[in-house]
């Protein structure tokens, strides 16, 4: 359907925050293994339990007749599901037509492939993960990625004419050597940069309390060495942007321990699997996908305002040693 009627209750929640954004997981299967993000061996939903790709565009262009704006396609690794272009073209549609931004987070394996086509069929934005740009370290991180074909796909898509964001997991003792000259790199090539901290989402082979950077000191040394420039900028997502000055290039800050921005969260997600978790950090979730094949599209409203009705006013993630993850599944379940 195309979202030309507004239907049902306008998308805010119980603490009055009004719902703009829909992150989709499009698959929770991913050809890297980050160890921050999955186990080693990982045990992926059948492909009988997902969202048709027609189910998610339903879902989505409802979203949009309901007053969200922006949609992120991701994963897993969103361009390892087979005909995902097809849900792309179809969503990139409404862009200027009650959608606003229609964009991806990607591993950037595939990305040289596919960028001229998401360029055809309306992106204009993208978002890379990319923790190091050393080849080993690269491979350690990833288990087994090669750290070349993602930079081809890096600037092979700005090439295309996607803006590209780095997204960069801050890492003690791991990557925090490599921030400073990552965010240099990103100047000379005009991109933008994006540092998170690690979230404890699903169990994982290492302590996370190892690796957690936090943002604050990352920043004080980045301060010192770059012209940067608090900006008004602003994503739609949980970032803080700095300009680094006299460049094209954006710092942006994505604090989920050292500074919460939960206050202003417009987001929700659904998962490859039909459910719409409203916190990333929580458990409470509706099944949207039961709901649209049992009851079609006035269903699928009830389910979405039962959910909005359950957000909650905030996460509660914490990173302790030997602590139990914040919620049991991994980020590939919900989406990044």
């Amino acid at each position: 359907m195309a979202p030309d009627v507004f239907v049902g209750q306008p998308l805010a929640d119980q603490h009055g925050r009004v719902i703009r954004y829909l992150r989709i997981s499009v698959t929770d299967r991913c050809d890297l293994r980050c160890r921050y993000c999955m186990a080693e061996n990982m045990t992926f939903l059948p492909r009988a339990k997902l969202l048709s790709l027609e189910e998610i565009a339903v879902i989505a262009e409802r979203f949009i007749a309901r007053g969200v704006t922006k949609i992120r396609l991701s994963g897993g690794e969103p361009l390892v599901r087979r005909d995902v272009g097809d849900l792309v073209r179809r969503l990139g549609r409404h862009v200027g037509t009650g959608l606003d931004e229609l964009t991806m987070t990607t591993n950037g394996t595939r990305l040289a492939r596919y960028a001229p086509e998401m360029v055809e069929a309306g992106m204009a934005r993208v978002n890379v993960s990319l923790d190091s740009r050393d080849p080993d370290r690269f491979r350690f991180i990833t288990r087994h990625g090669d750290v070349d074909g993602v930079l081809r796909g890096i600037l092979a898509a700005r090439d295309a004419g996607l803006a590209v964001k780095i997204n960069m997991v801050a890492l003690k003792g791991l990557n925090e050597d490599e921030i400073a000259p990552m965010l240099q790199w990103c100047i000379d090539e005009g991109l933008d940069l994006s540092l998170i901290e690690t979230m404890p989402l699903g169990a994982i082979d290492e302590d996370r309390v190892d690796r957690f950077l936090p943002l604050t000191a990352v920043f004080d040394d980045l301060s010192a060495r770059f012209p940067l420039a608090r900006a008004a900028h602003r994503t739609g997502g949980p970032a803080r942007y700095w300009r680094v000055e006299g460049t094209q290039t954006r710092l942006g800050l994505i604090s989920p321990l050292t500074a919460n921005f939960c206050d202003g969260c417009n987001r929700v997600r659904l998962t490859t699997e039909g459910k719409l978790f409203m916190c990333l950090g929580h458990e409470d979730q509706v099944d949207l996908k039961a709901a649209l094949r049992a009851g079609g599209l006035p269903a699928l409203d009830a389910a979405i305002d039962a959910g909005l009705a359950i957000k909650p006013a905030r996460h509660d993630f914490r990173i302790e040693s030997g602590a139990a993850p914040a919620v049991s599944r991994h980020m590939s379940v919900t989406g990044g």
